[in-house]
């Protein structure tokens, strides 16, 4: 039997099922994610971004199609987290244009509405990207106009509408490069697939009962005011801030005494981009919601006024919670030596996984333990720890499953035997170098299973190159290179590509050879026989090279190596 319309009743079905059919497949989208740096979070983030546009549909007053459209958008912009969920807020906002005014929606009304969310989500993006979420979008809003010429069931063209976006799916590793290498689909293209599979489903009522989505109003505030900041940042020190305040705000278009200008996204977005970075603006026809690091919040919160009056403000001084944060680390290290606070320790609940890192130097303990690590090995190049060492690590942590990672090529063996003797599961993530490490921690998810944790971690081991600067201790001729005693090598991913009697050359020229046109981040980490100040010449040095390069330093304390550096 066709359906020729949308009412309010089929519309909340279709938006609730979509929000649980992306809860419900949150870590398959974040195992997709492929690119250098996160977060592994597209799932996390469509997800989240989902459940806030479900809440305000489900709670808007009104029995218009039209009305909960533009509801679901704003929810959408609310609660857009990362790329993935602002592209989502932003197709649903060109919906909601579509469906305006509209009681219920038929099958033409439908298609269009889903072609607008389309444009606009191009429109959103500065530089489209073939062969992601945009792709999909598009051709499924393509096949839908098509087939709302052929038939008024809105069924069919719904159901033309996911089937095109599944082959457009299949088609992204062929569009985008990188999705190829590792043989996945583009996540955000994976998300909207699910979302348009349950839209397909309450329409043709395919939808279990269990599967309707109501989460109570905390669990959805919980998920979308998410942390802000929760990165590898959160360990910087706080000199290397270059913006004081995250400054957002919250401004009602028109409304107001100060408003001088009438709204313009590119002239809003160009001025803020020129004050500050991490910028984000999204934005309806009322509203405008900013999030900005700055050193200039009072400019920020003027210009908004100009545009309308502010509903929310938030600033936070960054550099201030960064000095809070250390000093709280610092604090709970002293305070770990004492029996009571060892005693604390022991009493604390178990990690239901531990993930045991192999390393040498404090600083880069802290800098796992950051990341995720919940055990330290002390250990690496010229200290081996044993199959005992490792067992015992395992064993003793409390935990119910382990990861371990490595971080040397001489101790994969070690660890494969440990996991085999180990008292609960145990796999092996073989990461050879500690930058190695940090990225595959990157895509740990404690949610995840441990197959999954290791399938990921390990896929995200080739996207960092790892170089190592130390001194030669004999005349010798390798990879190429004529080498004398004393003088300084680097050695990038096992391979010796430089020589020279001075350490920071030596440095320097290493890292020219790992730039290519894809760099973005370089990390330093300065051990034992290395020092901040040149680091900070490093730095300085490879910014020469590149000045859009992001370059972070961290004291790793590391022996051997004077510098570990990294590039991704």
């Amino acid at each position: 039997m066709a359906v020729t319309e949308i009412t309010n009743l089929e519309f909340g079905k279709m938006v609730q099922a979509a929000a649980s059919k992306l809860s419900k497949n949150a870590e398959f989208i974040n195992s997709l994610n492929v690119f250098p740096v996160p977060d592994g979070d597209t799932g996390t983030n469509m997800t989240s971004s989902m459940a806030s546009g479900a809440k305000y549909e489900r709670n808007a007053n009104s029995t218009k199609v039209g009305d909960l459209a533009a509801a679901l958008a704003k929810g959408l912009l609310m609660g857009a987290r990362g790329n993935s969920g602002v592209i989502l807020s932003q197709i649903f906002r060109g919906f909601a244009k579509g469906a305006e005014g509209k009681t219920v929606l038929d099958a033409h009304d439908f298609a269009e509405a889903y072609g607008n969310g389309a444009k606009v989500a191009y429109k959103a993006v500065m530089k489209p990207t073939e062969g992601t979420i945009l792709t999909v979008v598009r051709e499924s809003a393509q096949a839908g106009l098509e087939k709302a010429k052929q038939t008024d069931d809105i069924i069919e063209v719904m159901h033309a509408i996911y089937e095109a976006s599944t082959v457009a799916l299949k088609k992204t590793p062929e569009l985008l490069p990188v999705l190829k290498q590792v043989g996945v689909v583009d996540s955000g293209g994976q998300g909207l697939v699910f979302v348009l599979q349950a839209f397909d489903e309450a329409l043709s009522g395919k939808v279990d009962k269990d599967d309707s989505y109501k989460p109570d109003n905390a669990e959805v505030d919980e998920m979308v005011k998410a942390m802000d900041h929760k990165s590898v940042q959160g360990k910087l020190n706080p000199e290397d801030i270059q913006y004081t305040y995250c400054t957002q705000m919250l401004v009602r278009i028109g409304k107001g005494k100060q408003v001088k200008q009438k709204f313009d996204y590119d002239t809003f977005y160009n001025y803020l981009a020129k004050i500050g970075d991490s910028l984000l603006v999204l934005n309806d026809d009322s509203v405008v919601r900013v999030h900005v690091h700055t050193e200039h919040p009072g400019e920020v919160l003027s210009w908004g006024q100009q545009f309308g009056d502010l509903q929310t403000i938030e600033i936070h001084n960054m550099v201030w919670q960064q000095e809070e944060i250390m000093e709280h680390d610092e604090e709970e290290a002293e305070r770990s030596e004492t029996p009571i606070d060892k005693a604390r320790e022991a009493s604390k609940p178990k990690p239901e996984t531990a993930v045991i890192a192999v390393t040498s130097g404090d600083g880069i303990a802290k800098l796992l333990k950051s990341l995720g690590v919940t055990h330290v090995i002390k250990g690496g190049q010229t200290m081996n720890p044993s199959i005992q060492d490792i067992a015992d690590a395992i064993n003793n942590s409390g935990a119910k499953q382990a990861i371990v990672l490595p971080n040397n090529g001489n101790i994969f063996m070690a660890a494969e035997q440990a996991a085999d003797i180990a008292d609960i599961p145990t796999v092996v993530v073989h990461s050879k170098t500690i930058p190695q490490a940090m990225t595959a921690l990157l895509e740990y998810n404690p949610e995840a299973s441990l197959e999954d944790n290791q399938s990921n971690m390990e896929a995200n081991l080739s996207t960092v190159k790892s170089g190592e600067v130390t001194n030669a201790i004999r005349d010798t001729e390798i990879d190429g290179q004529t080498i004398k005693k004393d003088d300084f090598m680097g050695i990038v991913d096992g391979k010796i590509v430089d020589t020279d009697p001075d350490l920071k050359k030596a440095a320097i020229k290493m890292v020219k050879q790992m730039l290519d046109e894809d760099s973005e981040i370089v990390t330093i980490l300065y051990g034992q026989d290395g020092d901040k100040k040149t680091a900070e010449e490093i730095k300085a040095a490879v910014e020469e090279m590149d000045d859009e390069l992001e370059t972070e330093i961290y004291e790793g304390g590391q022996p051997v190596y004077p510098y570990l550096i990294s590039v991704e």
